[in-house]
């Protein structure tokens, strides 16, 4: 194994637990983000560049970034600041060793031989083809039923009128 592995491996085990592990929402969010780019890296270094690319166009792009936004637009400055860590940070240390160790142990003691099936090499090329031309009708419905949504939920969020007294 490579080195950039550790390294990308490293960085994504350190996001993800920082925002496991810390109290204030707008670190855990930028923390998990910090994973969200590590799992991208290792997506695009194994080669599977579509993948890679919708994690950071998805989850990086959209997910994060409006979460922070939500938290940033929605929370209330309390007067108390919060602990960095919960009350029942070993408890939750305790169940994640354990099962690490039973998924663990059923990888390195299964039966299954790995597959040997040849994997087709495709590209994001290819996938855009194939979206643009054999699937162009459901993209094009996909898309109008997400307006709908985005429509939908800003008529949800918005204030109701208040009627002016007689």
């Amino acid at each position: 194994m490579s080195i950039v592995f550790f390294i990308l491996a490293a960085l994504t085990i350190t996001g993800t637990a920082a925002a496991m592990a810390l109290r204030n929402a707008v670190h855990c969010i930028l923390a998990l983000t910090l994973g969200f780019v590590g799992l991208a890296a290792l997506y695009l270094q194994l080669g599977a560049q579509f993948v890679g690319f919708t994690q950071i166009m998805v989850y990086i792009g959209a997910v994060a970034i409006l979460a922070v936004f939500a938290i940033m637009m929605t929370r209330s400055a309390g007067p108390h600041p919060q602990p960095a860590f919960s009350r029942t940070w070993r408890t939750g240390t305790l169940i994640a060793v354990i099962v690490f160790a039973v998924l663990a142990y059923a990888i390195s003691h299964t039966t299954l031989a790995p597959a040997t099936l040849p994997q087709p090499e495709v590209t994001v090329n290819q996938i855009g083809d194939t979206l643009m031309h054999q699937y162009a009708l459901p993209l094009e419905i996909l898309g109008l039923l997400l307006t709908a949504a985005l429509i939908g939920a800003v008529i949800v969020a918005m204030p109701a009128k208040q009627e002016a007294p007689q």
